[in-house]
């Protein structure tokens, strides 16, 4: 049985700053085939009045979408559907949940508060299609 290694951070580009999103744990180990879950608290006014990202990245490689979760629910293209969100508004927490780990899975993972972009928004989402053989 191989090990999975996930790394958590945050990040928060907003309009105020009572808003901030971190965390829970900065690290989560797993086996290969176990269901993980990334969890952050988001504090302030941010609420889901934002937008809530989640994204991850690959040593060398750009930031991957994963999921967007908006106020009216969750709202983007993820390409993997193992992964799927909870949201738990009264503590202020957001799961991002992953079923059957794969090692491939290990990487980094951020939870973030929009905007996190500037400029172009669409450039990281324009890869939610795996290539084709």
């Amino acid at each position: 049985m191989l090990h999975c290694l996930f790394l958590l951070f945050s990040t928060m580009v907003g309009d105020s700053f009572e808003d901030s999103i971190k965390p829970i744990r900065s690290t989560v180990n797993t086996f290969e085939g176990s269901n993980v879950s990334l969890s952050c608290n988001y504090t302030g006014t941010a609420g889901l009045t934002k937008y809530l990202h989640w994204y991850r990245q690959y040593p060398r490689s750009k930031l991957e979408f994963i999921i967007l979760i908006m106020e009216k629910g969750v709202g983007g293209n993820t390409m993997d559907q193992r992964f799927t969100v909870k949201i738990d508004e009264s503590n202020k927490r957001v799961d991002l949940e992953l079923s059957s780990a794969e090692v491939t899975d290990s990487a980094l993972y951020y939870c973030a508060l929009q905007p996190t972009v500037t400029g172009n928004p669409y450039t990281l989402y324009k890869n939610l299609t795996p290539p084709r053989d």
